[in-house]
């Protein structure tokens, strides 16, 4: 599935950056670059588009009172320079909510989303796809390299300058930042704090801003709970 999107920004210089991402970070079609929302409107009329780049504030149309006109099946990722915007936005059919200046490192994090929303497959290089398929990572602790299986690891949790991995059987220490190791795990796993990472696969609850998974409760951070109950409202009945 090639995924069909379009740019709507009052910001020349904020719709250069996104097509250039687009261009270079995904095999996606853009299909157009809206500068208002009107101009939008009209072009949505005869073409169809599964995923809008939608700024928030814009003269004539909002961001937001345009989201709340388009159809459910499209996707949509805000692109704002104000945060403020960030709990309202998930009201609508949102997958991400990018702050400009939009960086590679966090489009690229949008583009993991988009693409698992829409259940696009991914063009993983060969190295990466041989880890992936094989489902496990070698942890080093002390002098030794232990293997450990992803659906066995229950969280991840920062302690100073280590990284403490809670499995099913064990606990394990290893000399690791955890936006490191983040890096390198698929999308089940989840950043829920500046100090956790949680295997979605093992969670029991969420409750009072905590997540209850194994015997562990775990708070949820701020700046987290967004994208993690974007995930949750993904498999809710």
């Amino acid at each position: 599935m090639m995924l069909r999107c379009m740019i709507i920004d009052d910001e020349p210089k904020a719709v250069d950056l996104l097509e250039v991402l687009i261009g270079q970070a995904t095999n996606w079609q853009l299909l157009a670059k809206c500068y208002n929302g009107l101009e939008a409107m009209a072009f949505l009329k005869n073409n169809a588009v599964d995923l809008v780049f939608l700024d928030i504030n814009m003269p004539l149309i909002s961001g937001i009172e345009l989201a709340s006109l388009l159809s459910p099946e499209k996707g949509i990722v805000f692109t704002t320079a104000h945060s403020e915007y960030a709990v309202e936005s998930y009201s609508y059919h949102t997958i991400d909510y990018l702050l400009k200046p939009v960086t590679l490192k966090r489009f690229l994090a949008a583009v993991q989303k988009v693409e698992a929303h829409f259940n696009v497959d991914r063009i993983i290089p060969k190295e990466e796809n041989e880890n992936v398929a094989g489902e496990y990572f070698f942890v080093k602790s002390g002098n030794a390299h232990r293997k450990i299986f992803l659906k066995d690891i229950i969280y991840f949790e920062s302690q100073k300058e280590y990284v403490r991995v809670k499995t099913t059987t064990d606990d394990i220490l290893t000399y690791r930042r955890l936006k490191d190791i983040e890096a390198q795990l698929p999308i089940h796993f989840a950043r829920v704090h500046q100090s956790f990472i949680v295997n979605i696969h093992h969670m029991i609850s969420i409750q009072d801003n905590h997540i209850h998974i194994g015997e562990k409760r775990i708070p949820v951070g701020e700046k987290f709970r967004d994208s993690l109950m974007q995930l949750v409202r993904k498999r809710t009945f």
